[in-house]
């Protein structure tokens, strides 16, 4: 298989496609663990968390909000890259094992459904404020929380670009 099918088949289509893989991974015994994020543009803290979130099992699947999404929380002028060329550059991510769009705000269905061993999210939140960390710490999982790069964000980036040509 050429390396770009490859990274291509990181990217799961459905749902059933992508638990499928996790029953797999966990029939052998492996771990996995559970990031999202918009990652409108990716820049070096998503990478800081993207790799520290890929130490913390076997195998790391991204959940990336869908264009719709990014539009609802972060407002009308964006996503400024569409959700395919979004999943595309995070498949190529040697850390990144499987990538998955969802529609929702929040991934709130998809950690249900595929239950990471752990959960990781980037930022200043406290496991209360997570989304999913309640189910995943009661199915025996762990939620971990990693530290912000400083002076790294897609708001800083766009504001930086614009004022660059303002």
């Amino acid at each position: 298989m050429k390396a770009i099918q490859a990274v291509e088949a990181k990217i799961y289509p459905g749902l059933p496609q992508l638990l499928h893989r996790v029953a797999a991974w966990r029939a052998i015994g492996k771990t996995v663990a559970f990031t999202n994020g918009c990652f409108d543009i990716l820049h070096e803290g998503h990478i800081f968390s993207l790799s520290a979130a890929a130490k913390e099992a076997d195998y790391l699947i991204v959940g990336v909000n869908s264009d719709d999404s990014v539009g609802r929380l972060k407002g009308p002028d964006r996503p400024v890259n569409h959700q395919h060329s979004r999943s595309l550059i995070l498949a190529h991510l040697a850390v990144t094992d499987a990538v998955y769009v969802f529609e929702e705000d929040t991934p709130y269905n998809l950690i249900t459904a595929i239950m990471p061993d752990v959960l990781v999210k980037g930022g200043d939140y406290t496991v209360e404020q997570i989304v999913g960390a309640k189910e995943v710490l009661a199915n025996g999982g762990r939620v971990v929380i990693n530290p912000l790069v400083e002076g790294f964000s897609t708001t800083g980036i766009i504001q930086h670009i614009k004022s660059s040509y303002s």
